[in-house]
C-alpha cells in the first residue's frame, strides 16, 4: 500500500517526500485556505516538491458538470502529476467521464458507500476516495466500506480505479486498510509520524546509548 500525505503545508509535504515514506500529495481548497495561500500557487509549489500524483480539487461551489470540467482543465494544465479531485454527485461523475476521454486523472472524493465507489469506477475515475474516518464518527464502521469496495473491483478484472482510503484519523485505521488491500492510504502529517513511534523504539535507543557511553564514553 502506498501513501500520500494530505495536507497542504509545503513544509510537511516535504519532510514527509525527504524521509521517502509518500508517493503523492492530496489536498483540498479547505486544507490551502488554512494555510492562507493561493490556491494555484501552492498547488504549483507542491509540484515541484513531489514527483507523483498531487490531487487538487475543483471549489466546493462549482456544483455543474461545465464548471467541474473547466476548472478540471486549468488544474491538469499546472503539472502532469496533477490529478482533479471531483465530489461524487451526478454532475461530478459527468466531469470525470470527460475529463478521463481527455486523458486527465481524476479523483472521486467524499465517497461513502460501496455503490458510489462503483459508479465512479465505471464512469472512469483514476481514483476514488472512501472516507472511512467520517464513518467511524457516525458509528459506522468505516473499514467495512473498504473491504466492499476492494472485494467488488478485485471481481472485475476491467475495472482499474483504485482506492485510496481517506479520512483517516489514526494508525490503526492505516493497519486496517492495508490488511484489505488497498491501494493507497492518504494520511495527514499527524498520523504519519504517530506511526514512526513506539516506546519499545525509544527504551532501546535509550540503552543502546547508555551502553556505548559506558564503555567508550561520550
Amino acid at each position: 500500500m502506498q501513501f500520500f500525505i494530505d495536507t497542504a503545508n509545503v513544509d510537511e509535504i516535504r519532510e514527509a517526500w525527504d524521509m521517502g515514506i509518500i508517493s503523492g500529495v492530496t489536498t483540498n481548497p479547505s486544507l490551502i485556505a488554512k494555510e492562507g495561500k493561493d490556491y494555484m500557487k501552492t498547488l504549483k509549489e507542491i509540484t515541484d516538491i513531489v514527483d507523483g500524483p498531487i490531487s487538487g480539487e475543483v471549489k466546493a461551489s462549482t456544483t455543474t458538470a461545465e464548471g467541474m470540467i473547466a476548472e478540471g482543465r486549468e488544474i491538469a494544465k499546472i503539472h502532469k502529476n496533477m490529478v482533479v479531485k471531483i465530489p461524487m454527485t451526478t454532475e461530478g461523475l459527468k466531469a470525470v467521464k470527460v475529463l478521463t476521454a481527455e486523458g486527465i486523472h481524476t479523483n472521486v472524493t467524499l465517497v461513502f458507500s460501496a455503490s458510489q465507489a462503483l459508479l465512479a469506477a465505471r464512469a472512469g475515475a483514476t481514483y476514488v476516495s472512501p472516507f472511512l474516518g467520517r464513518l467511524d464518527d457516525i458509528s459506522t464502521d468505516g473499514i467495512t466500506l473498504i473491504e466492499d469496495i476492494m472485494q467488488i473491483f478485485e471481481m472485475y478484472p476491467d475495472i482499474t480505479t483504485q482506492v485510496i482510503c481517506a479520512s483517516i484519523r489514526h494508525p490503526m485505521h492505516i493497519v486496517e486498510c492495508a490488511k484489505t488491500g488497498a491501494d493507497i492510504a492518504t494520511v495527514p502529517y499527524k498520523v504519519l509520524m504517530q506511526m514512526t513511534k513506539h516506546p519499545l523504539t525509544d527504551i532501546g535507543i535509550a540503552r543502546f546509548k547508555k551502553d556505548y557511553e559506558s564503555v567508550f564514553g561520550k
